[in-house]
């Protein structure tokens, strides 16, 4: 039995490698998530199989109630809010690697007679899990807008608590790695991490929550590990090292396409904060243009090139489908038509590559930020469909900027930039968009899907 069971973690973990290979492009994501599954579905066969695994019954009402919850839930989400979908099962993993954490100390009173490293990881998995058990749940309230998005702090003495909840928290660990066994001192850190994780990500504004959510997820991967590691358990271990090294490294490549470190990100304070705003919702001394979608259909049919850059806002509306009608047509008439991808854009990472692929967008149509910002100086239409604080030139002009240094989208070096826009509120950064206030820039204000739609049909009675 011994044999059948390390022979199905071997398989189990390849298979999770090679899914996590297939999530690198939207043409194998779908095939590395199922692969990915699979590899689950043998490990967690295999952890059944291991002698001395009982109490059927709760195993069974466990499996049936998660796929009585998880399977609906998956099915029905709207990729809207997929977002908060993620972060809310993200906090469900940490919330149950802190629970296994507080049982397997019950049950070794105290890990009494337990090897030194089994308190240190189960106790460390504890801190960790709680926190971002109660970190998660807290992005997901922002993001379902339960909470506000704005930065909520304590000003200057939001640090000195985080520091003095880590310490309580760190303390009570050592205490009872020291020997004493007490319940409470166990509570005290599942308590202390509690707060901590909310008091972290509270703090922090949405315009960071991609960074933060992906953060979360690594620290979910670390404790997972960690409760491998205390229970000799081989897949936790090989699972939460995928998720929590996979974690890390898209959240330092997250920050970096911010111009944002981490322990910055984590600081909070950025983002929600809204502009004063003049009549129209613009600056007092600025106005914007407005253009309608029979304008917007000329300009882009008669050009050479268009790029259409995504944001939230496509997301929202549901637009997806009605830009590759859109697409279609202009290259039906020669244009060439590119879709522009921040790696920010949305509320989560890849959120725009996922619409864009659901909607069948070639892609070879999708183009890194790196690689479309040359050139937009040679595009004669940019179309910007509810992207806001990626597309602001005020990262790179306006030192006094929230957001400045942030790499953006070069739209506004295009010949003609057209902005599908509900109104004139900031995006997430709460920042007014000095591109909306170009000379060559045009508005088009409306629900995206139905400003597309509409130019859509101006193209066909071109």
């Amino acid at each position: 039995m011994d044999d059948l069971i390390t022979i199905l973690y071997i398989v189990a973990f390849a298979l999770f490698i090679h899914g996590l290979m297939g999530l690198t492009g939207p043409r194998t994501a779908v095939r590395g998530n199922l692969t990915a599954a699979a590899g689950m579905v043998i490990a967690a066969v295999a952890a059944l199989l291991t002698p001395g695994t009982g109490n059927w019954p709760l195993i069974v009402l466990g499996v049936v109630v998660g796929t009585v919850i998880g399977v609906p839930a998956a099915r029905r989400i709207r990729m809207t809010a997929m977002p908060q979908m993620v972060a809310l099962f993200n906090g469900v993993g940490g919330g149950a690697v802190a629970l296994i954490s507080w049982v397997e100390f019950r049950n070794s009173d105290g890990y009494a007679h337990q090897a030194a490293y089994v308190a240190v990881t189960s106790l460390f998995a504890a801190i960790v899990g709680s926190l971002s058990f109660w970190g998660s749940l807290i992005a997901f309230g922002k993001l379902q807008e339960i909470l506000p998005g704005r930065p909520i702090g304590l000003g200057r003495a939001q640090q000195p608590l985080n520091l003095v909840l880590l310490l309580a928290a760190v303390a009570c660990a050592v205490a009872i790695g020291l020997g004493h066994a007490s319940p409470a001192l166990f509570l005290g850190i599942l308590a202390a991490s509690a707060v901590l994780g909310v008091t972290v990500v509270l703090p922090i504004g949405g315009a960071d929550m991609p960074v933060v959510i992906s953060l979360l997820n690594a620290f979910t991967g670390l404790s997972a590990a960690a409760t491998g590691l205390a229970l000799d358990n081989t897949a936790m271990i090989v699972a939460g090292m995928l998720v929590g090294a996979s974690g890390t490294i898209l959240t330092d490549l997250m920050a970096k396409a911010m111009n944002r470190s981490i322990p910055a990100i984590v600081a909070g304070g950025f983002g929600g904060t809204a502009s004063a705003a003049g009549p129209g919702g613009g600056p007092a001394d600025q106005t914007v243009r407005q253009t309608s979608a029979a304008d917007a259909a000329i300009q882009m049919a008669y050009a050479a090139q268009v790029v259409v850059v995504p944001g939230y806002g496509m997301a929202v509306a549901q637009a997806q489908h009605a830009v590759r009608e859109m697409a279609d047509l202009l290259e039906a008439r020669g244009v060439e038509v590119k879709h522009a991808i921040h790696p920010v854009a949305g509320r989560m990472p890849g959120h725009m590559n996922v619409l864009l692929a659901e909607a069948d967008v070639p892609y070879e149509q999708l183009k890194e930020m790196d690689d479309i910002n040359g050139e937009f100086g040679r595009t004669d239409v940019a179309l910007v469909i509810g992207a806001n604080d990626v597309t602001n030139p005020a990262a790179r002009s306006n030192p006094s900027s929230p957001i400045y240094g942030m790499p953006i989208l070069n739209v506004d070096q295009a010949k003609s930039v057209i902005v599908l826009k509900r109104g004139m509120s900031p995006g997430f950064a709460g920042i007014e968009n000095e591109l909306y206030f170009d000379a060559r820039t045009a508005m088009l204000f409306g629900d995206a899907k139905s400003s597309v739609a509409e130019i859509t049909e101006e193209l066909k009675a071109l």
